[in-house]
């Protein structure tokens, strides 16, 4: 067989299994990285009287309660109902307690909100999981968790963050760099390889414990949920019976010795009151740290690991062998079959890197760079090591369960509590497996773009699955996140459907009517809910860009009135266009749909036509503005030059003769509107030939007479325009904060590129100068549709005042590279993301081990935010196609 053929043979291996899985044939799904790396501190695990999270279950809990709705841990998998959890465990011999889980900062230690403390890396995964790897990186010296606590609450917000590196327990090498390596076998047979590199000049010790476990679920006094699965432990192996998993087996490559305990909450510990066994939770944690009789002689129980003692010189490496299978169905066999850890395990290794490998040179185009293609492997990594299983039961949350004290009576007021019919139990694509392990909807969208080019499968059902009934609020609302699911998100779920639909090669005709079918009543619900004065221009809250304004968009305003707001207008313009396109595709199919075409090309122009009316466009500024309505019918417009006022673009489409020709009442109501309906004819009646001969019309909410003026602004250097994409606010507020009184204070914006030194909106992240990935890649995505519009007749100059006149889509192409550009080496070999560190810019085992962060710094594009995002800021990899499409 030449290379070539076995090339394409390993690259559709990967492709049979998605394809079996999309079937129903075989659930190559059904195991992943699903164990999220944080479930303390989440709303679902809080029973607080006012809903303080982070102080309810902190961290010092983690290693001692048993979890309630989902459990956490290290490089861990688990099933896709969480049956079963594996993970490491890891201890160097200085620690006060067995590292099981990343430690971090909670919103309230923090000086810019929670934040992850560990340095930790998705360096591979294929979209079924056939294939994964995880790096970690483990301080030898004790873990300075007291350091970081002290310090970082000592600092203000005008302070940078104290970070794990600048600790100094990385200097001179010594940490342990630690490398899991996942190959599946079958769709429950799990092959495990782990290195373990001792990176310091000295010999050193660690205590490696890979650990197993069954979640908790049959302590809550739920009927029929009593039944309490086991574990039995012997050298090199744990044996597991469930009576739904059936019989799970551990093996080890030697006979080291097991410790197993209880998955119980340590109640002693915890509040001095008697616990119900006498392994709890933390057993195996006491056990190896104080020696005490905390793990069960007779090697039986709920939770248990393989105690591996590994002394290794300076530089050794070590690597160990595990796996992981269902062995029978229920209840078992007896005795538990012996697992090949020899020639055939290190022949499915083999085969499945080697098929990512083919899978990934597949995907990623010739064209690109090994730089760019290493970025967008990860980029894709992170986003499968993002899916994490998510269970809660709301209605259960709010009335608490039968075998534990009840709720205090606030939470039947409090927060989520119309949500009482939402009931999660999926695995779902979280923004961040620490600091937001919870699910986003916006972020949830963007997510399912890049997710399509490998799985398009998945995406789609992720899109769907917000939708379903237990999701979607009988109102129409969808849920916005854990922490508050009535929040307003941006209405971004019909476009990245059109995407994934078109991503997926424009078959699935059925995915696009049963979405639309559920985004007619989320349509509603905006226009009903959130247009209070009807006349087309909507309110919408914060709208996920956290602090942009002045004040708290979702708060109650300072003064009496109504925020008409430039993004939630243009957002809901964006929404109709998209509603209209799916109606277009739709009514290929089906002429029914062509009403709805109707409906959504007419809804479109009026609220792009009132966003003029009602005064949002400043004519003398060139730019899109918030403005504040009084109760006098006054309006105060909020001056701030924000992304706010550069979303407007991305409410724009085409439409084509083709189109029209097919559809005659929608080119009826056309004509009728430019004859009838004047004050439209600036937002529906530009017209020209496209270049294959086709008259098209442009639907805008930024009309031809306004593109070139705010585009002048958006590219401008000085304002938007960065090194890296364009920042979230002007740079001229820099020297010029805006500030506006109302009700006898003052509230002010100023350009602030990093962190955010306010703590609006809680201060955990910035949308006053940073760049983000997400508005950048819609912003891209409207310069290449007005570049389809008008081809190479439009040209503006780029950058604002050099001189240099080009194409919309040569500036599309130049922002996505400087976006790029964040994750690659420049000229001096450094990424920007890394900023001012040394360490991850020079050292050799630091430097290629890429992080996707939350947002950029807006002048120098070091990362932000959280850190070891993966969600979102993977558009970088849609962006890398773009540029090197053929």
């Amino acid at each position: 067989m030449t290379g070539g053929v076995a090339a394409i043979d390993a690259a559709g291996a990967e492709r049979a299994r998605l394809a079996e899985a999309d079937a129903g044939a075989e659930p190559w799904r059904a195991w992943g990285p699903y164990l999220a790396e944080r479930a303390w501190g989440t709303v679902r695990e809080d029973y607080s009287e006012h809903g303080t999270a982070w102080d309810y279950f902190p961290h010092d809990h983690a290693r001692s309660r048993a979890y309630r709705w989902n459990d956490d841990g290290m490089g861990g998998i688990c099933d896709d109902r969480q049956t079963f959890c594996f993970a490491l465990g890891l201890w160097n011999g200085r620690d006060p307690i067995i590292k099981e889980r990343m430690f971090g900062l909670g919103g309230d230690g923090g000086n810019h909100g929670e934040d992850a403390k560990e340095y930790w890396w998705y360096l591979d995964s294929t979209p079924t999981h056939s294939w994964m790897r995880w790096r970690y990186h483990y301080p030898q010296a004790a873990f300075p968790y007291d350091d970081l606590v002290h310090v970082n609450g000592r600092r203000s917000r005008e302070e940078a963050e104290y970070e794990l590196v600048d600790t100094g327990v990385f200097d001179e090498d010594r940490y342990w760099a630690v490398t899991v390596d996942y190959a599946k076998a079958g769709t429950e047979d799990m092959c495990v390889v782990i290195t373990v590199a001792n990176r310091g000049p000295d010999p050193a010790t660690l205590d490696l414990l890979p650990t197993l476990w069954f979640r908790n679920t049959w302590s809550w006094g739920l009927p029929g949920r009593d039944a309490v699965p086991q574990l039995q432990g012997s050298p090199g192996r744990l044996v597991g019976r469930h009576r739904v998993l059936g019989q799970l087996v551990l093996q080890a490559d030697e006979p080291v010795p097991p410790l197993v305990c209880d998955n119980e909450t340590n109640a002693q510990r915890l509040w001095g009151l008697p616990g119900t066994t006498l392994y709890p939770k933390d057993g195996i944690n006491d056990h190896l740290i104080a020696g005490t009789p905390t793990v069960n002689p007779e090697h039986r129980g709920t939770k248990g690991a393989l105690h591996y003692r590994l002394t290794l010189a300076g530089g050794e490496e070590r690597q160990i062998r595990l796996r992981l299978a269902v062995t029978a169905p229920p209840p078992g066999a007896d005795p538990a079959p012996e697992l090949d850890l020899g020639d055939g395990f290190s022949a499915v290794v083999r085969d499945r890197e080697a098929e990512a490998d083919a899978f990934f040179a597949e995907l990623i185009p010739a064209a690109a760079s090994a730089e760019e293609a290493a970025v967008a492997r990860q980029a894709v990594a992170g986003l499968m090591w993002g899916k994490q299983f998510y269970h809660f039961d709301v209605q259960r949350w709010l009335t608490g369960d039968p075998g534990s004290a009840p709720p205090p009576p606030g939470r039947r007021f409090g927060r989520n509590h119309a949500w009482w019919h939402m009931n999660s139990f999926d695995v779902i694509s979280m923004p961040d497996p620490w600091e937001y392990p919870w699910y986003a909807a916006w972020d949830l969208a963007f997510h399912c773009v890049t997710i399509a080019r490998v799985d398009p499968g998945f995406a789609k059902a992720q899109l769907l699955l917000l939708l379903r009934e237990w999701y979607q609020h009988p109102n129409g609302q969808i849920p916005a996140y854990e922490w508050a699911f009535g929040d307003v998100n941006p209405p971004v779920h019909a476009w990245a459907a059109i995407r994934v639909f078109e991503i997926d090669g424009g078959r699935d005709h059925d995915f696009l009517a049963r979405i639309m079918h559920k985004l007619l009543l989320n349509f509603t619900w905006w226009v009903n809910r959130k247009d209070v004065g009807g006349n087309n221009v909507f309110e919408g809250g914060f709208l996920g860009l956290d602090n942009v304004g002045p004040f708290d968009r979702s708060a109650a305003l300072p003064v009496a009135g109504v925020l008409e707001q430039s993004d939630g207008t243009g957002w809901m313009a964006m929404y109709a266009l998209n509603l209209l396109d799916m109606s277009l595709r739709l009514a290929r199919k089906d002429r029914a749909y062509e009403d709805m075409a109707t409906k959504f090309f007419e809804h479109f122009a009026y609220i792009a036509g009132a966003a003029y009316q009602q005064g949002l466009w400043d004519d003398e500024d060139c730019f899109f503005y918030d403005v504040l309505r009084l109760p006098d019918g006054s309006r105060v417009p909020l001056k701030v030059r924000s992304i706010v006022g550069l979303l407007p673009l991305a409410a724009t489409s085409r439409l084509n003769t083709a189109d029209l020709a097919r559809l005659p009442e929608l080119a009826a109501r056309l004509r009728w509107v430019l004859a009838n309906k004047g004050e439209y004819h600036d937002v529906v009646g530009a017209r020209r030939l496209s270049a294959d001969g086709r008259q098209q019309r442009l639907l805008s909410m930024v009309g031809p007479d306004q593109l070139v003026k705010i585009l002048t602004r958006m590219l401008d250097e000085d304002e938007f325009l960065s090194p890296y994409g364009v920042r979230t606010l002007s740079r001229r507020h820099l020297d010029k904060p805006f500030t506006v009184s109302l009700g006898g204070s003052d509230f002010t914006v100023g350009y602030e590129p990093a962190e955010s030194t306010s703590g609006l909106f809680g201060g955990n992240s910035n949308w006053r100068g940073p760049v983000w990935m997400p508005v950048n890649y819609l912003l891209v995505e409207a310069l290449r549709e007005f570049a389809a519009f008008f081809g190479d007749d439009l040209t503006i100059e780029y950058p604002t005042g050099s001189g240099r006149k080009v194409t919309l889509h040569e500036v599309a192409d130049d922002l996505s590279r400087r976006l790029i550009a964040l994750f690659l080496p420049d000229s001096w070999g450094r990424r920007p993301i890394y900023g001012a560190c040394e360490l991850f810019q020079t050292h050799p085992d630091w430097r290629d081990l890429i992080a996707f962060p939350e947002y950029f710094h807006g002048d120098n594009g070091a990362g932000l935010g959280a850190w070891h995002q993966t969600g979102w800021t993977a558009l970088v990899v849609d962006l890398i196609l773009g540029v090197h499409r053929s």
